[in-house]
């Protein structure tokens, strides 16, 4: 699929997407997506075109983008163009099997006691992760049009199964307050291993920073079977504030641990965070 912004206008505002084409190299869109505004108010704009594969996880991988200066356009021709994908200016995913160090910190508090599950375990293993956010811009030349949230779904460490003695796991992910189709994203399922290795990244965007003090990013981990799937245990991480835009949310409930990551994201943007998390039964 498409997705378009007319920068410097990097809000969802300004966001349009065609429909997914699916199984093709080849795609035919055939779709008209449209802004309205004053013909002499294009003069210092540019047109953000990128290309994404949407697959079958839920998963959006950017494939590559173009920029046109609507400033200098023919608006005379009326002939379709081709024009050549290009990559990001400057790379935000790893390149390396460990993300670039963060600064020292002092280890957060350990989180309070917690629920039970019905056998008795408060936790069912740990989840490695790393986050960064880069704000919008801050890459140069515009990139990227709105913050991201970039997530690196490591590793899961000591699984206890829920029955037998392995586990086919995957790691399932929202930004909530939105927990729409369109922002699950998953990771592939790993068999047969109580220490499963995902490396896996995620990307969301469309974020200022404010939004993500109102946001909290919940990890579930499953144990999938051939006809169902079955939950071990997740992670939340927020500011732990009990409310997302002025309304009361329960999933708004991040431990100590939990909300010591999310602040430490916020407070080092452009600057992976790492974090190894117990998976919480509640």
């Amino acid at each position: 699929y498409i997705k378009t912004y007319l920068l410097p206008d990097k809000s969802n505002r300004s966001k349009r997407k065609t429909t997914v084409r699916k199984r093709s190299l080849d795609p035919i869109f055939n779709e008209t997506l449209k802004y309205k505004l004053e013909k002499r108010d294009l003069q210092g704009r540019t047109l953000n075109l990128s290309v994404w594969h949407h697959d079958s996880l839920g998963r959006n991988l950017f494939l590559g983008e173009v920029e046109i200066a609507l400033g200098a356009w023919d608006w005379a021709n009326t002939r379709p163009e081709w024009f050549t994908l290009q990559p990001r200016v400057s790379p935000s995913l790893p390149r390396t099997p460990k993300p670039p160090p963060t600064a020292p910190h002092n280890p957060p508090p350990s989180p309070p006691q917690t629920p039970f599950a019905p056998d008795g375990l408060s936790s069912r293993g740990n989840l490695n992760l790393a986050l960064k956010f880069i704000p919008a811009g801050s890459e140069g030349a515009g990139l990227p049009p709105t913050g991201e949230l970039h997530i690196w779904v490591k590793d899961a460490q000591g699984l206890v199964p829920l029955q037998g003695s392995t586990v086919d796991a995957f790691v399932q992910c929202y930004v909530l307050p939105d927990d729409s189709k369109a922002s699950r994203q998953k990771t592939r399922v790993v068999k047969r291993s109580l220490s499963p290795l995902f490396n896996h990244t995620m990307v969301y965007d469309g974020f200022q920073p404010k939004d993500l003090a109102e946001a909290c990013a919940e990890f579930t981990l499953w144990h999938h079977e051939a006809f169902s799937k079955r939950q071990l245990g997740g992670v939340r991480l927020s500011l732990g504030t009990g409310s997302s835009y002025g309304l009361p949310v329960g999933w708004m409930d991040s431990t100590p641990e939990e909300r010591a990551v999310w602040g430490r994201l916020l407070q080092q943007p452009g600057c992976w965070v790492e974090a190894l998390l117990p998976l919480r039964t509640n």
